[in-house]
């Protein structure tokens, strides 16, 4: 299974993420490749839109506006975003969609949002309370 971001492949398989950057550096294809992905989890409201999701297994899109006190096209933005990277999944129902995380990207995903929370709560510790951007 492949996932289409502006026309760049992204494979969806977990042997292609197992890359290790310590033991050579990434070829261009792969930066390329992740970049897609990680583009997509950039935003804010793309990382809490996903944990909803991945936190009910299957959601409306109209059940995420309340939660995430945005409007529906703003929703609908980033979702299509998410899907387009892979990281999203939907079926139509009537005049709404429902959004789940695919099964086979769900432990990825974990592990990179994971690994992403302890690099940025362990970054943190080194840069002034002064300087901190909260909220």
């Amino acid at each position: 299974m492949v996932a289409r971001q502006r026309d760049v492949e992204v494979p969806l398989t977990d042997e292609y993420w197992c890359i290790s950057i310590s033991e050579a550096p990434l070829a261009e294809k792969a930066a390329v490749d992740m970049s897609a992905v990680f583009t997509a989890l950039s935003d804010p409201v793309r990382l809490r839109l996903l944990s909803l999701v991945a936190a009910q297994g299957e959601v409306c899109s109209c059940d995420l506006e309340a939660p995430l006190g945005r409007t529906q096209p703003t929703i609908s933005h980033h979702t299509r975003v998410l899907a387009a990277a892979g990281l999203l999944a939907s079926e139509k129902r009537g005049r709404w969609m429902f959004w789940k995380v695919p099964d086979e990207r769900l432990a990825g995903i974990q592990a990179l949002l994971s690994a992403a929370h302890a690099c940025a709560r362990d970054g943190m510790e080194t840069v002034p309370k002064a300087a901190r951007k909260t909220g």
